[in-house]
């Protein structure tokens, strides 16, 4: 009774929040991160009133299950932008931006936070954490990102570089974390692991492509068995959900470790069945629409994750304030010099980085790895925690104006109510 009663708790706040943003003309995904906010177990939730709203983390921890599945369908959307006839366009631009602007923002922050180091010390910023966040500060929002493009139909160049650009961005990430990751070990122990710098993160990626690219196959193939577009939207549910399900896999051959990105795993099946199936987009559309409520539930369980014990430590708050500020700053520089160099329009290289700002699971996840490096890894994990905060919640309403000023957004004009006629 008390997962479905948080279920519908979390989906009547994340509805209600939604209809009390529109006025402020904010997007509905900032709606959805408030009123996670606001019923979770550091707001609400304090009251320990059950219904009214996460008493305790535990509780959403137990509905971390529909986060996962959510993040699947999110990536096997994203899936639909890497379309050979789009790729054929947009491809090398979207291959240049998102590789550069993921190194340089990486480089930035890094350059940043080294030298934070030198002057805090090592007890506040130890130089292993700094190296860290450098890398997870390359991870973008691929949640915020897809919400915030279809709540107001965003249709254009600077769009359809956007979405193909998040994706790569934290495929790029994940080999940068797993580098830094690897460094940050060496640091801490004294002893250099050529495996899990290098050839870890490289399998990861690849298996995780192989994976995805032969779900994609198989789930193509399968749909020409049905002829109800029922069965077959059952079949895409279906398929999505055994990728994120295989690929929590885990398995070590000798000093290997493989495993697999559910990101990666299920926007390679997104992909590849979106260039192989004929009937592909009217079923990305009908699955766009179920799972909605899906998104819904995403976007404030990870509101009610965020912990406010942040802001009890100057240190972090200082810390979080400074990756905040040259993270965006490697966003914006990072995506401005490298669409001036595959010669994007102006308008592109003005408003492309703003728009690759937020941050949220991706990065969380990288952080959640690295607390096996002890008290390192909760500094780390507390700055992460902080920039999420602040990036989801302004994030999606930068991501909506950038758009609307590079002309990709229409004003939404209403219609006039008209009084039905008197008999």
């Amino acid at each position: 009774m008390q997962i479905l009663l948080g279920i519908a708790v979390a989906l009547s706040a994340g509805l209600f929040m939604s209809r009390v943003v529109k006025p402020l003309k904010l997007p509905a995904v900032t709606g959805y991160l408030v009123a996670g906010i606001l019923i979770g177990p550091y707001c609400l939730g304090l009251l320990g009133i059950e219904g009214f709203g996460f008493t305790d983390v535990s509780e959403v921890n137990r509905l971390s299950i529909i986060s996962d599945v959510a993040l699947g369908f999110i990536a096997f959307a994203i899936g639909d932008e890497f379309r050979l006839s789009q790729l054929k366009k947009t491809g090398k631009q979207a291959t240049v931006i998102g590789i550069f602007q993921a190194v340089v923002t990486t480089a930035v922050v890094d350059a940043a936070l080294i030298g934070l180091h030198f002057i805090l010390g090592e007890e506040k910023l130890p130089l292993s954490s700094a190296i860290i966040l450098g890398a997870i500060a390359a991870a973008t929002a691929p949640a915020a990102t897809l919400m915030v493009v279809r709540q107001y139909k965003a249709k254009g160049k600077l769009t359809s570089l956007l979405l193909p650009i998040v994706a790569l961005d934290d495929a790029v990430g994940l080999i940068i974390f797993a580098v830094s990751f690897g460094i940050a070990k060496t640091l801490q122990n004294g002893e250099l692991n050529i495996v899990s710098v290098m050839v870890d993160p490289i399998l990861e990626i690849i298996c995780s492509l192989v994976l995805g690219a032969v779900m994609g196959a198989a789930l193509s193939y399968s749909e020409r068995f049905f002829r109800s577009n029922s069965k077959r939207q059952a079949l895409v549910v279906t398929a999505v959900i055994m990728a994120v399900a295989l690929s929590k896999a885990q398995f070590s051959l000798g000093p290997v470790s493989i495993g697999f990105s559910p990101l990666l795993v299920c926007m390679m099946l997104g992909t590849i069945f979106c260039n192989i199936c004929d009937f592909s987009p009217e079923l990305m559309e009908k699955t766009d629409k179920w799972t909605a409520p899906l998104f819904i539930l995403f976007f404030v369980l990870s509101g009610s994750e965020l912990e406010f014990s942040v802001f009890k430590d100057p240190a972090v708050i200082g810390i979080g304030i400074v990756y905040i500020v040259v993270r965006s700053l490697g966003k914006y520089l990072g995506a401005y010099v490298s669409a001036g160099a595959v010669k994007c329009e102006p308008y592109i290289r003005k408003h492309l980085g703003i728009t690759l700002l937020p941050q949220a699971g991706v990065a969380l996840g990288m952080s959640v790895t690295a607390m096996s490096l002890g008290e390192e890894g909760v500094i780390i994990r507390n700055i992460v925690l902080f920039g999420v905060l602040v990036y989801e919640l302004v994030g999606p309403t930068l991501t909506k104006m950038s758009l609307m000023q590079a002309g990709e957004i229409s004003p939404k004009i209403e219609k006039p109510r008209v009084a039905p006629p008197k008999n």
